[in-house]
């Protein structure tokens, strides 16, 4: 007697991209985009991580990239600020905030960002881990202007001034300079006092660095989101450049795009949609004991791509209960059983490995299976089993067939 069930695998079509944006407003001009991307890597599986994708600019990219790769920070310069000081910078002033003075956002700062579609949170975190910029001083004195006790003028611009630390990069003329610092996280203000008096000071752009924190793109819904953070600048602002220097822009807007482009794919081998139940060890084995089976039972195996979440569910060509069934011709049905063994790295609702978990056709038990780290091409088994009561009512119609159609669903849409 032959016991033969067909599946088919069923996968739903998956959302590719999952953005982080958001909308400027128009009348500021301090206004930077900042993208990443997160592709699963089969090369390094436990990587789960986004890759910035943001075009950099400035001592990151094109003077110092070792040293910012080392730090995990990207700079970008923005061309289109400037400042410019109200009045001269007086030689050997006390109060650090009248002189080259920079304090900026240095600690984490959580930006909320929101699914377009489901509306699920998340949140970015953001710092600002360096600064620098091009100053131009009055000629004379120019750039010896800077010098301090014991200090040749390019010593801190140089080394950073203290708590910043320097990049060891400087380029210099007679009047201007272009300097970056690296600024800690939680640090204060940074400053240099002047040596000699100096008629007047600009600032022909801003340079900066930046360090993110980013969800783990593992657990993100797929789809776009959308968010925004917004810093102020000027004396006491979040970016505040002193009481000398004015500032031609008062708010600082970044906006996010991030992208995740999740891998969810199952494949069986040659034949493995038909499936033939059989008892242990064979019917022969059986037939010459003269017993009846306790089961029919068969496993097949798939492998399986997964980066993101998704749930698993039963549909089948003849319902019984809550899974599928079997038919013969004369119209009797007995009941079969559908479990679900994943591979290391998906995890079910409960962070527990999935080991002969039971499909249902209403999804009880797989609503959410979460990636713990990308699973390339590993082996999974899907069990079928009649039980032993229902083999009981098969053996009543000997010499026929049972068979039927079960859909095993993995969906994305979680």
């Amino acid at each position: 007697m032959t016991f033969i069930t067909a599946i088919k695998t069923l996968l739903r079509p998956l959302p590719l991209a999952l953005a982080l944006g958001c909308t400027s407003l128009t009348a500021q001009a301090f206004v930077e985009d900042i993208t990443a991307v997160f592709r699963p890597d089969p090369t390094n599986p436990m990587s789960n991580k986004f890759k910035n994708t943001t075009v950099h600019s400035g001592v990151c990219a094109w003077h110092r990239p070792d040293r910012c790769e080392a730090l995990n920070i990207f700079s970008i310069r923005n061309e289109g600020f400037s400042a410019a000081s109200a009045g001269p910078i007086t030689a050997g002033h006390t109060d650090p905030r009248q002189g080259a003075y920079f304090q900026v956002p240095s600690s984490w700062r959580d930006v909320q960002v929101t699914h377009t579609d489901t509306g699920e949170i998340e949140t970015v975190q953001m710092r600002i881990a360096g600064i620098g910029t091009r100053w131009d001083v009055a000629y004379p004195p120019g750039v010896s202007a800077w010098v301090s006790p014991g200090k040749d003028w390019a010593y801190y611009w140089g080394t950073g001034a203290p708590p910043c630390q320097g990049l060891n990069y400087l380029a210099a003329s007679a009047s201007f300079a272009l300097f970056f610092w690296v600024v800690p996280e939680g640090a204060g203000a940074c400053s240099v006092t002047a040596g000699y008096d100096i008629p007047w000071m600009q600032y022909r752009h801003l340079e900066y660095a930046y360090e993110l924190k980013t969800p783990n793109p593992l657990t993100m819904a797929a789809g776009e989101y959308r968010g925004s953070v917004n810093y102020s600048i000027g004396p006491g602002g979040d970016f505040d450049l002193g009481d000398v220097m004015v500032v031609d822009d008062n708010v600082a807007t970044f906006n996010f795009t991030l992208q995740v482009e999740h891998i969810l794919k199952v494949t069986l081998p040659p034949g493995g949609n038909r499936v033939e139940l059989l008892p242990e060890g064979g019917w022969q084995a059986w037939l010459n004991r003269g017993r009846q089976p306790s089961r029919l039972s068969r496993d097949q195996t798939f492998s399986i791509f997964s980066s993101g979440r998704f749930k698993m569910t039963l549909e089948c060509g003849l319902a019984i209960g809550n899974t599928c069934g079997l038919r013969n011709g004369a119209g009797d049905e007995v009941p079969l059983q559908v479990a679900v063994s994943l591979p290391f790295g998906l995890h079910n609702q409960r962070d527990e490995p999935v080991n002969r978990q039971p499909l249902r056709r209403d999804g009880v038990g797989t609503e959410l299976i979460q990636s713990v780290h990308y699973v390339n091409n590993r082996p999974g088994t899907l069990h079928f089993q009649v039980d032993k009561e229902d083999v009981s009512d098969m053996l009543k119609a000997p010499g026929s067939t049972y068979s039927g159609v079960v859909t095993v669903v993995w969906d994305s849409e979680v």
